[in-house]
Parts: structure tokens; C-alpha cells; sequence
């Protein structure tokens, strides 16, 4: 996309959110920046130069909060790249989590992209081109144990993100899914920093990620997975998956070990 960005994201304020802003602001002509946290949203605004910058506080779960970001991109002449980068996590055995919490990361990681892309897809075709980039995980390719819950919301992301570019095949949008790996902030709890620390998995910085982000933002590629050793491991997974299976296990005891009490 060689034009200047007219940007819907969410998850503004988080760790990765915020570095992706930061990288898109002297490329946009129009940001709105949805979360929860009006005092975040309202700082991170503040860093920005890009002359029109919006935010939009609430739950996309909430109809008239969808609707609060479709009628400010409307007024402010559209939308072209949509960025669906909220998220919530947790780390239990499934038996042992919250049904709340079941429900609470499906919303979330799920339902949300969904219904706001649903809700933008009018505004989005519009466009001469126009993006929908949704913020997956490598745990969107491969389940792990004591992230059920997540893994299921983001392998329903990408199913969702495959679907739908496949849909709009004869549009000018283009759908794609980004999958970072472990990335270093609040995010991920220090027991959950502990475990990787301790297996050897590699854990990012959110301007580390921010950075893959805006080289995928400049390719045409469908998706792209951070790094070479989880990129190889989703391969096998897909192949041979009792080979996971084996090493996963075996892995097992560790991950109980730091699970969250």
C-alpha cells in the first residue's frame, strides 16, 4: 500500500500495540486508537504527530462501540488499514480456569475481530486498497498446554483470517494474520517469563515485534510467523504431529510447574 494510512487499531495501548502506532504515525494521515484505558489511550496520543489522531475507549464486544468507531472513520474519510491487535491471555490446566476466563479470552481474541471487522468491512471495501491485518500467535498453529483457552481463540483467528480473505478474493481488501512469538511484556506474567527462560524459548521486545510488523505491513505476503525455530516447529506440527506430541510432553512437568495458583 503506497498511499498514506487511514488506521483503526486495537490493543493500542499494549505492549506491541503501542510500538506498531509509534512506527505507523509519520506514515498515516489518520489513526484511531481504541482501548480500554482512556488515561493510556489519552497519553499515547499525546507522543503522536500525525495530525488527526482519534481515540475511542470502550469494549468492541459492545455494539455501540463498534458503531462509535465506524461513524469517526466515516466522518474522517475511511478507513484502509484495520489492525485487530487486542488480546488476553492465561496460564491454567483448562480443568482448573475460570469458565469466565474461557469466555473472557474467546471474547476477546475472537468474537471481537470479528464483529469490528464485520462492522468495518463496508468502510474497507470502499477503499482502492485497503488491509485487515489480525494479531494471532504461534499459538495459533500450535496447542499448548496450559493455554487451551488461548490457543483456541487463536487458531479461530486464523481460521476466521483465512476464511475471509478467501471471501474477498474479488475485493480490494486484503486479509492477513501475524503471529508473534513469547514477547516480553505485561502480557506475559513473570511465572509464564520463568517457564520460557527455563524450556529456551526465545521471548521478544514489543519494538522487536513492532518491527516484523511494519516489514510484513510492506510485503504481500498472507502471514508471517516470528522466528525460525517456531516457524520449523509449526511446520513439523502440521506434518507429523506426534512428533510435538513427544517433545511437548516431555516438556510437561516444567510447564505445570510454573502455572499460575
Amino acid at each position: 500500500m503506497s498511499q498514506h494510512y487511514k488506521v483503526v487499531i486495537t490493543g493500542a495501548t499494549g505492549g506491541i500495540g503501542r510500538e506498531i502506532v509509534k512506527r505507523l504515525d509519520t506514515k498515516s494521515e489518520l489513526i484511531i486508537l481504541v482501548g480500554l484505558i482512556k488515561d493510556a489511550l489519552e497519553d499515547l496520543k499525546k507522543e503522536l504527530h500525525t495530525k488527526r489522531v482519534f481515540i475511542v475507549e470502550g469494549d468492541i464486544n459492545e455494539l455501540h462501540v463498534r458503531e462509535q468507531i465506524k461513524a469517526l472513520a466515516q466522518r474522517e474519510g475511511g478507513v484502509n488499514l484495520l489492525i485487530n491487535n487486542a488480546g488476553i491471555g492465561d496460564y491454567f490446566m483448562f480443568e482448573d480456569q475460570d469458565p469466565e476466563m474461557v469466555k473472557n479470552i474467546l471474547d476477546v481474541n475472537l468474537k471481537a475481530p470479528m464483529l469490528l471487522t464485520q462492522t468495518l468491512l463496508p468502510l474497507l471495501k470502499e477503499e482502492a486498497k485497503a488491509e485487515i491485518i489480525n494479531t494471532g500467535s504461534i499459538f495459533g498453529y500450535i496447542g499448548y498446554p496450559g493455554f487451551t483457552a488461548y490457543c483456541a481463540s487463536k487458531f479461530g483467528l486464523r481460521g476466521f483470517t483465512q476464511a475471509l480473505r478467501r471471501e474477498l478474493t474479488d475485493t480490494s481488501v486484503k486479509v492477513r494474520y501475524f503471529a508473534p512469538r513469547a514477547t516480553r511484556t505485561t502480557f506475559n506474567t513473570s511465572n509464564i517469563t520463568e517457564m520460557n527462560e527455563k524450556l529456551g524459548n526465545a521471548m521478544d521486545s514489543p519494538e522487536k515485534v513492532a518491527d516484523k510488523f511494519m516489514a510484513f505491513l510492506a510485503t504481500n505476503t498472507y502471514q508471517k510467523k516470528i522466528g525460525l525455530k517456531e516457524s520449523f516447529f509449526v511446520f513439523i506440527n502440521k506434518l507429523f504431529p506426534q512428533l510435538p506430541d513427544i517433545a511437548i510432553g516431555k516438556q510437561l512437568p516444567i510447564i505445570k510447574k510454573y502455572l499460575n495458583k
